[in-house]
Parts: structure tokens; sequence; C-alpha cells
């Protein structure tokens, strides 16, 4: 039987635009909040949290605080995905909200290296700890806020949209420290950089009001229905569905990894190599404004032709552009370098993203799918996403070069290509039996 339920009645497409709406929204302003750290990390942290180093190896100190936050990820996955399966999506989704707020306005408040010492990279460790547990939570309920509402014939497009939210928090957040690096150099690390994460506490309090008003999924309820909840959410994903969790957390690697080299990573070796940081930041905005488009186009043409295909264009597209990027990158050209950040996220980047809520949603059966999509999200955070700007730091460190940079990203493409390809395709799993899905043997098909 299908993971998905084909016969349970979707919401009205009043509904669904309310609740994909209300995900945008939520997931937007929580991400402004996480990806503020990572611009942080590569324009201020090093020198405020860690002096005394030279400049690359404070960026990779501070890079080491930000990958912290992502092994911080699965914990949040398996908490919050357990009680998302056993008490409902949208209660998570508040919490996670509130956390993620809280920490980010103690982030712009905490003393500096020069005011309190080692004491200082500790407690901004700390706090990015409780940004990866609840970011970790996040994902999972506001993309099955959306899966499941929608109707299963245009799932790939409803769903594409609570990756927008991603993009708009990126926007938010570079844009903010944008506006702020205008001011003196002087201002800017005495107080400046402050700004935008004080400023979190607004977005957070509007998502909750947000969120507040949502409903819970239609499959949740029929689970809680029939009295079909899992004791243990966690442990029956692992036990039922251990190779779709290895297949999502492989079809990360490039999305995650890629994606942090291009908005985080390039920063800081835009920095080393003498490109105005306000040129990569205007770049990386204008790219996620197009990719807030084509992730869209690429959910809607994932129901047409399968998640499959689709993804692997994307995963296809890095390993292709590894090198070109950074050879448009290092002619300071301000659109030969907007141009690069272009094609690697509203292209590679965007075909996978807008593909991959629908796509692992399908993946999992409905009792424990919070914790099994969770789980296998956070998994690839750790090792592609939070290790990625540091590996890519050592690197550069290593070499004073920009190729086994783009080596690597090819390595991750590869890894997302070849999980993908022994993936099986789920968007027709949801279309109705035809006579020879019907003669089908008994569990052929997970």
């Amino acid at each position: 039987m299908s993971p998905t339920t084909p016969h349970q009645p979707a919401a009205r497409p009043q509904s669904i635009r309310r609740v994909a709406i209300a995900s945008l929204t939520g997931t937007a302003l929580e991400w402004y909040d996480f990806f503020l750290y990572g611009t942080a990390s590569a324009l201020v942290f090093g020198t405020l949290f860690f002096p005394g180093a030279s400049s690359l190896a404070g960026t990779l100190a501070s890079f080491g605080t930000f990958a912290v936050g992502f092994a911080a990820r699965p914990l949040g996955g398996v908490i919050f995905g357990h009680f998302g399966d056993r008490i409902g999506r949208k209660p998570m989704l508040v919490i996670t909200l509130l956390i993620m707020g809280v920490t980010t306005c103690l982030i712009g408040a905490l003393p500096t290296y020069a005011q309190i010492g080692v004491w200082a990279p500790i407690l901004l460790t700390l706090l990015r700890v409780f940004q990866g547990i609840a970011v970790g939570g996040e994902w999972g309920g506001s993309v099955l806020m959306i899966t499941e509402h929608a109707p299963a014939e245009r799932r790939g497009f409803y769903s594409a949209w609570s990756q927008v939210g991603i993009n708009l928090g990126f926007i938010a957040s570079a844009g903010a420290f944008a506006a702020v690096q205008t001011l003196s150099d002087e201002a800017f690390l005495s107080w400046g950089w402050r700004v935008p994460f004080l400023l979190g506490a607004v977005p957070a309090l509007v998502g909750l009001l947000i969120r507040l008003k949502i409903e819970e999924t239609p499959e949740f309820q029929a689970v809680k229905h029939e009295g079909k909840k899992e004791r243990l959410p966690v442990l029956h994903a692992l036990r039922t569905h251990p190779r779709s969790i290895l297949i999502t957390a492989g079809a990360r690697m490039a999305e995650n990894g890629g994606s942090y080299i291009f908005l985080v990573f390039t920063l800081a070796y835009g920095k080393h190599i003498g490109v105005d940081s306000g040129l990569l930041l205007t770049g990386i905005i204008i790219a996620n404004v197009v990719e807030g488009v084509s992730m869209v186009g690429f959910g809607a043409l994932s129901d047409r032709i399968g998640r499959r295909p689709v993804y692997m264009a994307g995963a296809a597209t890095l390993v292709l552009f590894a090198f070109p990027f950074f050879w448009l990158v290092d002619t300071g050209t301000p659109a030969l370098v907007w141009l690069a950040f272009i094609i690697a996220l509203g292209i590679g980047h965007g075909a996978m993203i807008g593909t991959q809520p629908s796509f692992f949603t399908e993946l999992f059966g409905k009792s424990s799918r919070y914790s099994a999509i969770s789980l296998g999200h956070e998994l690839a955070s750790v090792f592609a996403g939070g290790l990625s700007p540091l590996i890519a730091t050592a690197l550069l460190a290593a070499t004073d070069a920009s190729w086994p940079i783009s080596l690597y990203l090819v390595f991750l493409g590869c890894i997302t290509l070849v999980s993908v390809y022994f993936a099986r395709e789920t968007v027709q799993r949801d279309a109705p039996p035809t006579p020879a899905a019907q003669l089908q043997p008994a569990g052929t098909r997970e």
C-alpha cells in the first residue's frame, strides 16, 4: 500500500492556499534567524569572538561554531519528529519558532571576547546548539503542513512554496547585513552587527500569530482518529524505512552542502580574494529571488514528469558548474558574479530543493512521517551543510586556490546523483491504480 493516502479527500483550494501562505511566512521568519548566523560567521564572528588569529583561522573557528548548530539538528529532528507524530504538526511549529526567536535575540545581546573572554565563544556555541535543535524540527513540520493538505496531483507545486520561505528568510538576513554594512567599520563591529539579530524578535512574534491560526493536517487527524499513532515513531521509521532514510540523506548532500558553500563560504572566499562582500550579498539576494520563482516551477514540473528526473537534473547542474562558479566569482565583475549565483542557486539548487518536499514526503508512511523525513533530512545537514563551509575554508587555507573546493562540490553532487538514481519514482504512487498495477504481487512496493 502506498505510504500516501490517495483516497483521502484533499483540503479545499482556498484552505490549501491559506496553509501555504502560513507555512511560507513562518518558515521565512524562522530561517531569517538561522541564516543570520551563517552570514555573521563569514563576516564578523571571527573578529569578535575568536581574536588573535589570522583572518582565515578566525573564520575557520567561526565556521566551527556554525557547524555545531548543524550537529544539533538531528536531535531536533528526533525530538520534534516524535512529538509531531504523537501530538501534531502545528504545536511543534509554534515551539520551534519560539525557541529560534529567543536564541537569536540572545545572540544579538551577547558580549564579545573582549568583554568576557572565553565565555563569549562558549555562550555563542551554546546558543547555536539551540538554534540547530529548533530548525531541526522546523523543516519537517513546515513541509508536512503543506504536503499533507495538498491534492496528490499538485503536491509538487504546493509543497515547493514551503521552500520559498527559506529563500525569503535568506533574502531578509542578507539584506539586513547589507544594510548595517553601510555603517563605518567601527560602528559595524561595535553595535551594527547586533541589529539584525535583535530585530529577529519582531518576525518571531508575527510568525507565532500566523502559526497559531492554521489547522492541523488532514493526514495526522486521520492517524489520530484511527488510533494508529506509533508509540516510538523514530524507531518505527528506522525499522520500516531505513533505505528511504538513507536515500533522503544522500539526496541532500549536493543540495545542502552546495547551498552553504554558495551562500556562506563564498562570502569568506570573496573577502580572501578581495571581492567586495556587498557585491556578493547583492548577487546572493538576486539569485534567491530568482530561485524563489524557479523552485515553484520545478515543483510543478515534478508533478508532470516525476520527482527523480527533476532532482537529478539539479544535481547534474551543480556538478557541471562547480568549476565555472568560482571562475566567474574570481572576475569580480558584477554581472558575471551575479550570473554565477543565479545558475548555481536558481537552476541547480532550485531544481533539487523545489522537488524535495513532495519527493521526501512520498517516501514515507504517515504514522511516522515527521520523524522519518526529519531524520533523513537532518542527518545530511550534519555531514553536508554544517561541514561544507568548514571544509571549504580548510581547503582554501591549505591550497590558496578554489579548485579543491570545486572538486568537493563534484563529490557531493555524485553522492546525490547515485542516491536519487536508486530511489523509486514517487509521483506515480498517487495515481489511480491501473490494471497492471492491480496485478502486481503484494510486497513488491515498499
